[in-house]
């Protein structure tokens, strides 16, 4: 995937857009059924001067043409663009054209919904999704390739580096995986056509994803990027790390130094990208991410510590006050911790203390599952790299207080 830049100065490529839209018009689709219709009478009546007339078939119900989404012709998508084009540096009738050409996408619409509900989260299936031969050889390879980036984006920011490449490869499998939907399309469907009605427990998030759209307006023209080019995932997230394009704007960093942020073909880039992310939501250099814990058998008294969620809010020994065993490191962590719960299906949950490290990998993907899938792939991986000899051991920073993380 690549973020097409304007071959020419941006007026022109404006006035293209504004030229395809016109194409785009309604009138337009509508009148093209019926010049081909047309043609094809002419053509039969022809063919009918010249042959005899076969034997009347049975007609054919008419088919329905697919209703096409048009947000040019939508009050409220235009009314948009004419409220926010000052702010983002466009003239109206440009982010009109622009947000004339985006599709909505029906697929975003269901892929945005959380699962059906009933469904009991197992994380054991989870971590098999990522932690497994064929992306850990490559994050092996992606390593190699980097380490001197990986090396010197520890070395400024305190993340481990296989901290920074395990999200690398969680998310995009090293850059196989970056996405496939335009991302314009993307935020304006969940900004002007959020799944409604909800299903229970789900929440509308238009507004975030309407904040997204200004964000990636902003970015593409800052950058000289073609907005109608860009892919990502169903989210509208781009590049190597996937980025949403606020945190794009905010936190990513020219890593390579070649003058400009691209984390779309740029890995360097989004090595530097991940790991100042990181710092900037409250990484703590040398803090590791969790501990062992063993929790209490008491109902009452494990819920009191799941309180919280993935939120430290307890020292530990508010832990023990209620019947909860830490391993060693844990009793000696100073600041505060959480219980962190991990179901199994229909087994029984796992259980670790999460620290600050811990809380910091949710502010990535807002899930303790993501966070520790992360976690668990950067030790596999550390282990992998120092199994192979190559001269690296891995840090504690990202295991549980040792060495493997367990």
């Amino acid at each position: 995937m690549t973020a097409a830049r304007l071959a020419s100065p941006r007026r022109p490529f404006l006035l293209s857009l504004l030229q395809l839209s016109m194409a785009a018009l309604p009138l337009t689709v509508a009148l093209a059924p019926v010049a081909s219709a047309s043609a094809q009478v002419s053509s039969t009546a022809k063919a009918a001067a010249h042959k005899p007339r076969p034997k009347p078939a049975a007609r054919k119900p008419a088919r329905t043409p697919a209703a096409l989404p048009a947000y040019g012709d939508r009050a409220d998508v235009m009314a948009f663009a004419d409220a926010q084009a000052a702010s983002l540096g466009y003239r109206p009738e440009e982010l009109r054209a622009i947000l004339a050409l985006a599709r909505s996408q029906p697929v975003v619409q269901r892929l945005i919904l959380p699962g059906a509900p009933g469904q009991a989260k197992d994380w054991g299936a989870y971590r098999q999704r990522f932690i497994e031969p064929q992306r850990l050889q490559a994050g092996l390879n992606f390593w190699a390739t980097h380490e001197a980036a990986l090396a010197r984006a520890e070395a400024a920011y305190g993340v481990p580096a296989e901290m920074i490449a395990s999200i690398i490869g969680v998310e995009t499998f090293y850059g196989r995986i970056m996405g496939s939907f335009r991302v314009l399309d993307a935020l304006a469907t969940l900004s002007f056509d959020y799944p409604s009605p909800l299903p229970p427990g789900a929440r509308d998030r238009s507004g975030f994803f309407r904040e997204e759209l200004r964000q990636f307006l902003i970015l593409a023209r800052e950058n000289g990027l073609d907005p109608l080019a860009m892919k990502g995932s169903y989210a509208g997230a781009m590049g190597w790390g996937q980025f949403m394009p606020g945190s794009w704007r905010r936190y990513a960093i020219d890593f390579d130094g070649d003058g400009h942020v691209d984390l779309i073909n740029s890995p360097v880039d989004a090595i530097g990208s991940v790991a100042n992310f990181l710092r900037e939501h409250g990484w703590e250099r040398g803090m590791p991410t969790h501990y062992e814990v063993q929790v209490p058998n008491d109902t009452a008294a494990r819920a009191q510590l799941l309180i919280s969620d993935v939120l430290p809010q307890l020292d530990a020994k508010q832990f023990e006050s209620v019947g909860a065993q830490l391993s060693p490191q844990g009793r000696a962590h100073q600041g505060p911790l959480a219980l962190i719960e991990l179901q199994m299906g229909g087994a029984a949950p796992v259980y670790v203390a999460g620290t600050q490290n811990f809380y910091t990998m949710t502010r990535y993907n807002q899930s303790s599952y993501y966070a520790m899938a992360v976690i668990e792939f950067a030790n596999t991986l550390a282990s992998w790299r120092k199994a192979t000899g190559v001269n690296a051991a891995p840090t504690s920073a990202s295991g549980a207080g040792s060495s493997n993380g367990n």
